[in-house]
């Protein structure tokens, strides 16, 4: 028999697997998909911006109000209505939902980041392991899930607006401004990204809608509420709203944590490079929109057994040999795009650098969430709200200047930020390496009612947040 935490892992993960199918599929999409005006990139930009503001305060006051488990169900409400905008894309959709979708962003993610290292040290404590260890393991099997996720989207947009034979069409004075050749901010206007019939675009995002609204179902009916009790000590007898407010800026305090904030840009920067301008740049103006999905599931496959095999082997490499093979990857791609001039008789090569970008983002998401698990044990909630923070201002910023910026210098700010990252990140390990952080005891997770049975098939673990 699995163990309860291990099956609510699974809960969540299939969760975020099912919602994210539809995210991450329109995401691919909209800068090819709504290129006019540049209004799909521009609604990614606004989503990691309300992000960023719900990130201030959000998280805790939900997390602690509601629980890990409703913050999660009300979080992922958010993003269907995303998808409901895309219906009948346009200015007065899009952005509206934008915001939506982003201020119910950061508490979904800090809800399940805090749920899995919940998890993580109680689990651990039961079989005398290193919390750290179990942790890495629990976000290893969720990024194995969830980043799988890119496959489906992506095929369901492929199969679906392969039906179009019009969207195909590409003259070869066209392909000579694909890749950093160019500019590459009039791609937009090119055949390339004319817009697919409008009823596949309907099927589409109502398949989006159908796989959201059943993700909200999942973890509504079969995860555990594990820290109920807690939400309800904490509704009953609530902490000063200035101090709930400022709980995520109170952890700026922390030095490590400021150290940190290049690395977790980074991880939106480079996110951001694929979904945005790798996209449309070569594979939408080289090859057509419908080669999009099939790209970005090269990368979905490659980032979901990475993080499933990272997330085992960081126990016996450390996070630093991981993150050093991670930097030494995206260099090399980033190199690389500069000089390749993307061609149809090279489709190889456009499954390649999403392959190994997947294997790099792999790295960056699992290591970087534990890190943040490891080093904040006791301030869990505003540790995940900072990580969602700094991440998504790095997504703001790279699709703010995407229809600014010529892609060459896209790649050299991305570049630059690496840089960055591999000067900063190994000073914290290197502190955390000589003066490790205590792990949270057990009796902090567990309260006085350990546990409640109500019958022998349904058990309700009670956890101190």
């Amino acid at each position: 028999m699995i163990s309860r935490n291990f099956k609510n892992i699974l809960v969540v993960s299939v969760g975020f697997l099912s919602l994210f199918t539809a995210y991450g599929g329109l995401q691919s999409l909209q800068s090819s998909l709504n290129a006019e005006e540049g209004m799909g990139v521009a609604s990614l930009s606004v989503i990691y911006a309300s992000i960023i503001i719900s990130s201030m305060f959000l998280p805790p006051i939900m997390i602690k109000n509601l629980g890990c488990k409703w913050t999660i169900v009300a979080g992922m409400a958010c993003y269907v209505s995303y998808s409901i905008g895309n219906l009948y894309p346009g200015w007065y959709t899009l952005i509206p939902t934008s915001v939506i979708l982003g201020l119910g962003g950061s508490p979904l993610w800090s809800a399940k980041c805090t749920y899995l290292t919940i998890s993580g040290n109680v689990q651990a404590s039961k079989e005398g392991k290193k919390g750290s260890d179990v942790i890495n393991q629990y976000f290893g099997i969720f990024f194995f899930i969830f980043q799988s996720s890119a496959v489906w989207g992506n095929l369901m947009s492929s199969l679906i607006f392969g039906q179009d034979t019009n969207i195909a069409n590409i003259p070869e004075e066209q392909l000579q401004s694909c890749g950093a050749a160019d500019c590459g901010l009039n791609v937009s206007v090119n055949g390339t990204t004319t817009r697919p019939a409008q009823t596949l675009v309907w099927t589409l995002v109502g398949c989006y809608i159908g796989v959201g609204v059943l993700a909200m179902l999942i973890v509504a009916i079969f995860l555990d509420n594990i820290d109920r009790e807690q939400a309800s000590q904490f509704r009953g007898n609530p902490e000063p709203f200035c101090h709930t407010f400022l709980a995520t800026f109170r952890l700026l305090k922390d030095w490590r944590l400021l150290t940190l904030i290049p690395l977790t840009m980074y991880s939106g920067f480079e996110q951001s490079f694929l979904s945005g301008e790798y996209t449309k740049n070569y594979v939408t103006c080289a090859l057509g929109i419908h080669y999009v999905g099939f790209v970005m599931m090269c990368f979905g496959a490659a980032n979901s057994v990475c993080s499933f095999l990272f997330g085992r082997l960081a126990r016996y490499t450390g996070r630093a040999v991981l993150f050093f093979l991670a930097a030494v990857t995206n260099f090399s791609c980033i190199i690389a795009l500069l000089f390749w001039r993307p061609h149809p008789d090279q489709l190889p090569i456009f499954f390649v650098f999403p392959a190994l970008w997947g294997m790099a983002d792999a790295i960056w998401q699992t290591q970087t969430n534990a890190l943040y698990g490891v080093l904040f044990p006791r301030d869990k909630e505003a540790a995940f709200a900072n990580y969602r923070m700094w991440e998504s201002l790095g997504f703001v910023i790279a699709f703010a200047y995407s229809t600014f910026i010529c892609l060459e210098y896209k790649l050299y700010i991305l570049l630059a930020v690496l840089v960055l990252t591999s000067i900063t990140y190994p000073i914290v390990e290197y502190h955390e390496h000589k003066n490790p952080t205590p792990p949270v005891e057990e009796g902090t997770y567990l309260s006085h009612k350990e546990t409640i049975r109500r019958d022998d098939s349904k058990i309700i673990c009670q956890t101190q947040m």
